[in-house]
């Protein structure tokens, strides 16, 4: 069902946003509900419809509700969400010397963490077990169309060209996945991580967790207590520290992040498991061993990507 508190055509306000890559940062696969719409994106922070647009070091902004105090709150939190307060430049400067490293930070000029709604994130890093990115994809977007709220965006034809209106979906809060079943679920290609996203679902939604109480909690604490919910191992746990409650530290080791440290790190560790990896990244990367990650993931998937289109394209030429 279509939200019909959004129905006014979009108005356009702009923020300063320097050292930073719009369309690096929601690529990188930390978060993965927003779509390319013109010259810019479009898709929600929280409950609210936003198109952006980068033009050099300023953010074009448009889509919330008019008039409305979100309205004058937009390039707040536009620039919350995005962390654009985050001394980027400090933050690479603290990273190890060494020529991955080194590497994947220049590629990855202007990336940050995305401060990411928390029952958000959780629910779908749950969902990201064991899938690529275009899967994750397409789970976040099912999940969205069936169970969240449609929101109209009239973009404006000054800024974004193809069509002059889009629909934007929130992603569906713990009441309303907990009030369903797990075959319901299923049907959003969830397969059995269903089971684990409902029963998560369902504790949020009676009170047993609050995610948001969790903010104080310790590092240590907070790793253990996500630890514990249905279907969240120590991976998942560091993506949701880094992305939703803004621990710079926490370092998710997944398949490309445990391949860059072996071939890189380890070249001739003959045994070496996922504790020493896990160990050696917390006090090779520092405080901001988050962003480090988020760097190391983004430069080695795209050069596979690039390297793969390579030989694509090296076939298509030898047939």
């Amino acid at each position: 069902m279509l939200d019909t508190r959004y129905p006014i055509a979009m108005k356009i306000t702009e923020i300063c946003a320097r050292d930073f890559n719009l369309a690096m940062t929601l690529n990188s696969g930390q978060v993965f509900h927003w779509e390319k719409a013109g010259r810019g994106f479009v898709g929600t922070i929280g409950d609210l419809p936003v198109y952006v647009e980068q033009n050099g070091t300023v953010l074009i902004l448009g889509g919330a509700p008019w008039p409305a105090p979100e309205t004058r709150a937009l390039p707040r939190i536009v620039a919350h969400y995005f962390a654009l307060d985050h001394r980027l430049a400090e933050i690479c400067a603290s990273f190890p010397d060494d020529p991955v490293m080194n590497a994947a930070r220049l590629f990855c000029r202007g990336l940050r963490i995305i401060r990411q709604p928390r029952w958000e994130c959780l629910a779908t890093f749950i969902c990201s077990s064991m899938k690529q990115v275009a899967h994750i994809r397409q789970i976040s977007k099912a999940l969205r169309e069936r169970f969240g709220v449609a929101l109209k965006i009239d973009l404006s034809k000054d800024h974004c060209s193809g069509a002059d209106s889009c629909i934007v979906h929130t992603f569906p809060s713990a009441e309303r996945l907990a009030k369903n079943s797990e075959r319901e679920l299923r049907k959003c290609a969830v397969g059995y991580r269903a089971a684990h996203l409902l029963a998560t679902a369902r504790l949020v939604d009676s009170g047993e967790v609050d995610l948001d109480e969790w903010q104080v909690l310790s590092d240590t604490d907070l790793r253990q207590q996500l630890c514990e919910l249905p279907g969240v191992g120590a991976k998942i746990a560091n993506c949701v520290m880094l992305f939703a409650y803004e621990r710079l530290r926490a370092f998710p080791i997944d398949v490309w992040i445990e391949r860059v440290l072996r071939q890189h790190y380890f070249p001739r560790a003959r045994k070496l498991n996922t504790a020493r990896l896990r160990e050696f990244s917390e006090s090779h990367f520092g405080e901001h061993g988050g962003y480090a990650q988020q760097y190391l993931f983004h430069h080695a998937l795209s050069r596979a990507r690039k390297s793969a289109v390579s030989r694509k394209q090296a076939r298509k030429w030898q047939e």
